[in-house]
């Protein structure tokens, strides 16, 4: 697929979400890169807007460069955004019971604090990013298991070779200490972010460094 065939599908994919004002994003590409430049008018409508272009096939990387316009309105008080974010934290019985700390400054969101597992710091901010009136977030949260896994490596081959959706034979894991390295190729940008989310799943790894291609 050629770039201006792609950046069509792109758009009538921007455009076939009701909550995405496609008409405020500008898209630019070379060689499946694409680069999004504009406005949107959330924090959770700029997400929507990136996930949307990462799910079209022929995109093989997504440059995000999306400003979050909250109008009048809709503009809340820093404590007011802190006191809801808290509250979501506190309701959600998946996320680790250890202290986090939140600090909101011009509607700008940072996150800090430790948890067991990624799962429970990504969904932290799942939950604060629907919130209105947020323009940014900064996820600092750590994670910090409690119980050492040591065959890191086997674990993460396991879980792709379970995998329909992949090709575990053309991805290659490398681990040192708790860092895990992944190399290879798959089809799709998607495919892509999934073997990362399975590498992360894994009790006791610290960093992910995703290398994998798209073929």
């Amino acid at each position: 697929m050629n770039d201006l065939t792609l950046r069509r599908t792109i758009m009538d994919e921007l455009e076939f979400l009701p909550h995405i004002d496609a008409a405020a994003i500008g898209v630019t590409l070379e060689n499946g890169v694409v680069v999004l430049r504009g406005h949107v008018r959330t924090y959770a409508e700029k997400i929507a807007a990136e996930r949307a272009v990462q799910s079209v096939k022929g995109v093989v990387a997504v440059a995000e460069e999306l400003e979050v316009r909250v109008s009048g309105a809709h503009t809340i008080d820093d404590g007011v955004i802190a006191s809801r974010c808290l509250d979501l934290i506190r309701w959600d019985t998946a996320i680790s019971k250890e202290p986090i700390h939140i600090k909101v400054q011009h509607g700008w969101v940072t996150i800090e604090g430790n948890v067991e597992w990624q799962y429970q710091k990504d969904a932290v901010k799942a939950l604060i990013q629907q919130l209105q009136g947020i323009v940014g977030i900064d996820n600092f949260l750590a994670i910090k298991p409690k119980d050492s896994i040591q065959d890191i490596k086997t674990l993460i081959e396991e879980a792709l070779a379970r995998s329909a959706e992949l090709d575990a034979g053309k991805i290659h894991v490398t681990v040192h200490g708790n860092q895990v390295t992944l190399e290879g190729t798959v089809n799709r940008w998607l495919e892509r972010k999934a073997v990362e989310h399975t590498a992360w799943a894994v009790p006791g790894v610290y960093r992910v460094e995703n290398h994998l291609l798209i073929s």
